[in-house]
């Protein structure tokens, strides 16, 4: 059973180890037992966007393996630095979208607060690896504005805790924060998308779910998981706390080359998820930003992938392949047409 929030007990392990996280190229390719040839690229990419994994990530990644599908995902690049048409640094128009510090509201019915600029782990693919985050680290007051700009627009309905990563906040600033928005009479529903089951699974505590769930708020928790060898023991032990508290479970994913490109990593995938408890979601494109185009992969290529996965699996664990495209008023769907399986 979990029992009622009090600030006074706030874990401290789950930051203890993110603060324990590997920023170095060197000291990353040295656990891994990779060769250092690796490193002048990394350590060339790594000034533009910096390397940042916890160790618990790290225990899931083949040691050995400069091609592990984890690994790929966070290790700095020399593809990062080179130019490429079409990739910028705000691929969806996110900027256009941020009408007042911590908010951005692009659809219909629902909006993002941004309640941190940092992350546990920072994805090479990210799409808001460019984000001013500085201009939207909110002061007391700008929260404030913040909750004030959903209670004046009744057409919300669903507020979404992103970054980021939302929990990295800590207990305390989630449950003011949750409790806020449930006070907020149009407000129906919660969302939460987050990577941190995944990358730090510590941070999964009876005291973070209180926070998250002791509103009148149904909670649906989104997680951002590309691969089956991301779900290890302390992932799933850290998913089935948050089922057995009631929590809906999704997952987005990400077509990355070279990481999941295939029709047997996406059902191994899918599968795992189902396993846990979790539904497959959305299988996005990868979005055009600067510094991510080695991880293209082609709407062709894409559509047979999504062909082959329908004949494989049951419809319900099939994510829907989309598109974000700037300034649309939705994800835009991706059409799949089953003669090319």
């Amino acid at each position: 059973m979990i029992h009622g929030y009090s600030a006074a007990v706030e874990p401290a392990r789950w930051q203890n180890i993110l603060a324990d996280s590997v920023t170095d190229p060197r000291e990353l390719l040295t656990r891994l037992q990779l060769g250092l040839d690796l490193l002048p690229a990394a350590v060339a990419a790594d000034k533009s966007f910096r390397l940042r994994v916890p160790t618990p990530f790290i225990d899931l990644m083949q040691p050995g393996n400069p091609h592990d599908p984890l690994l790929r995902q966070i290790l700095p690049l020399g593809d990062e630095l080179l130019e490429h048409p079409g990739f910028v640094s705000d691929p969806l128009g996110e900027q256009h979208s941020n009408p007042q510090p911590g908010i951005v509201h692009k659809y219909h019915g629902r909006l993002l607060l941004i309640v941190s600029g940092g992350c546990a782990v920072n994805c090479r693919y990210c799409f808001r690896r460019h984000f001013p985050y500085a201009d939207n680290n909110l002061s007391t007051t700008e929260w404030h504005q913040a909750l004030d700009y959903i209670r004046q627009d009744d057409s919300i309905k669903e507020v979404i805790l992103s970054g980021g990563d939302p929990l990295i906040a800590t207990d305390k600033r989630l449950a003011w924060l949750t409790t806020e928005i449930a006070g907020i009479p149009h407000v129906r529903r919660l969302r939460v998308h987050t990577r941190l089951p995944l990358v730090l699974p510590q941070r999964i505590t009876e005291s973070l779910i209180t926070a998250l769930t002791a509103t009148r708020l149904p909670l649906t928790v989104v997680l951002h998981c590309n691969h089956a060898n991301e779900l290890g023991t302390a992932q799933r032990n850290a998913i089935q706390q948050l089922r057995q508290a009631g929590v809906m479970l999704l997952n987005q994913a990400v077509l990355l080359r070279g990481v999941n490109d295939n029709l047997t990593d996406l059902c191994d995938l899918s599968e795992n998820l189902g396993d846990t408890g979790v539904l497959p979601y959305y299988l996005h494109m990868l979005d055009h930003v600067r510094g991510a185009q080695h991880f293209l992969v082609d709407e062709a290529t894409a559509t047979r992938l999504m062909a082959q996965l329908l004949i494989k699996l049951p419809g319900f664990m099939v994510p829907r392949l989309v598109r974000e495209v700037a300034g649309q008023p939705a994800k835009v769907p991706i059409p799949v047409d089953l003669v090319y399986a």
